[in-house]
């Protein structure tokens, strides 16, 4: 039976991340299973999922950068800003030059307020956008500063009446790709929508690292919960009297080489907390995020 640890799943097309967790609850034979990032049913790619402890990680692993895969059409708007939802404007599109396409993709590149699709998971009155949205109530969601490290234009085909624009893109977590495509048809007038969005990568989890459900059904490949937090995060070894403090939740009198979360280890290389700083100077306490014995 697996232990600890995270699976890096190349979800397929056409299935919840829930049904993801699902699958993977059955092939690991334990309930506690987690995900860390939906992804839409449309979407495919690296969903990071959780194992008995590490599903403790996935909160912190939430908020570590990602990448995409995306094919922006312009041309026309939808109710869900992605091809699964209902034309609700069009235009032609075929003759928007190139320039004009990459400069209001660089716009979007930076510290940026995006406005979340109405169809997101996001909670409003504690009732997900999304269920409004299907119970027919008009949803506006705030903008929310996200950061967008770059967006590569890959590929762009074009037909009488809509362009097809290929993009890579690298971004903080919270990040909407399809808002990226909304944004991007109300800034050329001609409205947008996302037809394929595949994820890449989820902090330093690529695809190189994912495996089908298929795969894992033949071998459940289970990356260990210490191997994971080294990948995920900067670490800090511990001697025997400080290890020993950490089991009991006790701040150290440490130095750690980043603000946090550092993962700590035991001298034998047993992954035991993630821990921050306390204070802002040399030899300020480190106290504990989480502790995982």
């Amino acid at each position: 039976m697996p232990g600890n640890g995270l699976v890096v799943v190349d979800k397929p097309a056409g299935i919840t991340s829930h049904d993801v967790v699902a699958r993977v609850r059955r092939l690991a034979g334990t309930r506690k299973v987690g995900h860390a990032g939906t992804l839409d049913p449309m979407a495919t790619g690296v969903l990071v999922v959780g194992i008995n402890r590490a599903t403790r990680l996935l909160g912190h692993l939430l908020l570590t950068d990602k990448a995409y895969d995306a094919v922006v059409r312009l041309g026309a708007s939808t109710s869900t800003d992605d091809a699964e939802g209902e034309t609700i404007a069009s235009a032609p599109a075929g003759e928007v030059p190139e320039d004009a396409i990459r400069a209001g993709l660089a716009a979007m590149v930076g510290e940026i307020d995006q406005v979340p699709s109405a169809v997101s998971a996001i909670k409003i009155d504690g009732k997900r956008a999304y269920e409004r949205v299907r119970a027919g109530e008009d949803v506006r969601i705030a903008a929310r500063r996200v950061r967008i490290d770059a967006i590569e234009v890959t590929g762009i085909e074009r037909t009488d009446d809509h362009v097809d624009v290929a993009i890579s893109v690298r971004c903080s977590s919270g990040t909407y790709i399809r808002a990226i495509a909304r944004d991007l048809g109300e800034a050329l007038g001609v409205g947008g929508h996302l037809t394929v969005l595949r994820r890449t990568a989820v902090g330093e989890f690529g695809l190189d690292d994912a495996r089908t459900l298929d795969q894992l059904a033949d071998e459940l490949a289970v990356v260990d919960i210490a191997d994971a937090a080294r990948a995920s995060f900067p670490a800090y070894e511990l001697d025997d009297v400080q290890a020993a403090m950490v089991r009991v939740g006790k701040k150290l009198p440490i130095d750690l080489p980043s603000a946090g979360p550092v993962a700590v280890f035991a001298p034998g290389g047993e992954f035991l907390a993630l821990y921050e700083r306390a204070g802002t100077g040399p030899g300020d306490l480190a106290r504990p995020i989480a502790v995982f014995v």
